[in-house]
């Protein structure tokens, strides 16, 4: 059976050349006469895997000398309550902007820990752009300052980095994270879930710088807690090897093709190509976000009639086009166009919704 463009927003899909080389790997990594789901995470074959994996990452991301890299679980959502029970250090409030749905489970979450100042929202334009530097109300007196740069659900990507003085930054990259370079500098924490443009789910990275990491909220389980993880490489308990292990061959492929320099490029191109095409349907094809704050990463659009929509995503399955449904929150459609997404996706969508709006126009 031919494989199918698979569009989904997470799990999503993983470059071809990594799943050929996990299936060559399956039974027998390196010689070893296991499975790297067989090994132990302590033992000598593993704890390679997990050093090249950190190194290769910090390679693609320039992260500096002072930051710690986690490998964890739970997901970006455990992120939401480890952040304030981490980074309050004492401080009774944060700062959190809202620009979608991801934005308001984090505030959610950390109102259980402290006070939170909604710097800015994006409430009043329906989550159609990011708010400028300008509209930031930041609290000098803040723990961190937490943003989603780019929205899943609604398609909202930040066009800028937030300049929080000497507050420090956190934010959610899990679906924007090694699509193109960023100065981790900026940021005193950055996570992500491994799903989307990552690795397979059941992975979360952690990139925290050190000073920040140590000063807990009291009664913060082990297991919530930066600084045992750091302490432990990741390794307090028993972490999600396999995960692990083909993050590690996602880290090699970017190095193999280029870089986040050259990912950025083709990430731009594939996104333009689908907006362009979109903009020029006559209405047919809408996007709700702004342009300049328009993701690359995940790009929703509705039909002309809601009635349109099941005929669309059925003869998309038939073409080969996978998971283009939008999310149950805001509907319509969504095409999610990470790094392992071909640009040869993009042409075959794009060639499916010409047709499609030939015979339904």
């Amino acid at each position: 059976m031919a494989r199918v463009f698979n569009f989904s927003a997470g799990p999503a899909v993983l470059p071809e050349a990594v799943l050929q080389q996990a299936k060559d790997e399956l039974l027998d990594w390196h010689g070893s006469g296991c499975s790297v789901m067989e090994m132990s995470h302590r033992g000598k074959e593993f704890m390679a895997i997990a050093e090249k994996a950190e190194a290769d990452l910090r390679e693609l991301m320039g992260i500096p000398a002072g930051y710690k890299v986690l490998f964890l679980q739970g997901g970006a959502s455990a992120q939401f309550s480890m952040v304030p029970m981490n980074l309050l250090r004492g401080k009774k409030s944060a700062d959190y902007i809202n620009t979608g749905e991801w934005s308001k489970k984090a505030i959610g979450e950390a109102r259980k820990f402290g006070a939170v100042n909604v710097a800015a929202t994006a409430e009043a334009s329906k989550f159609s752009t990011e708010p400028a530097q300008g509209e930031l109300k930041l609290d000098p007196n803040a723990a961190y300052v937490h943003y989603t740069p780019n929205e899943t659900i609604g398609g909202v990507e930040f066009s800028y980095v937030p300049q929080t003085g000497a507050v420090p930054l956190v934010a959610d990259m899990s679906s924007t994270i090694l699509s193109r370079p960023i100065d981790v500098s900026k940021f005193g924490l950055i996570y992500a879930g491994a799903q989307k443009n990552i690795g397979p789910a059941g992975l979360t990275i952690v990139i925290v710088r050190e000073d920040l990491i140590g000063q807990t909220v009291p009664g913060t389980p082990a297991m919530l807690d930066y600084k045992i993880h750091a302490d432990n490489g990741s390794m307090y308990n028993t972490p999600p090897t396999y995960a692990w292990y083909i993050a590690g061959l996602v880290f090699e492929w970017l190095k193999k093709n280029g870089g986040l320099k050259v990912m950025a490029q083709v990430n731009e191109r594939k996104a333009k190509k689908l907006y362009d095409y979109i903009d020029a349907s006559g209405g047919f094809y809408k996007n709700p976000v702004e342009r300049h704050s328009r993701s690359w990463m995940n790009v929703p659009f509705t039909l002309k009639s809601e009635a349109l929509d099941e005929p669309f995503l059925k003869g998309a399955k038939a073409a080969g086009l996978v998971q283009l449904k939008g999310h149950r929150s805001v509907g319509g459609m969504r095409a999610s166009i990470y790094n392992a997404m071909p640009e040869t996706g993009i042409d075959a969508l794009v060639g499916y919704m010409q047709d499609f709006m030939k015979k339904n126009g």
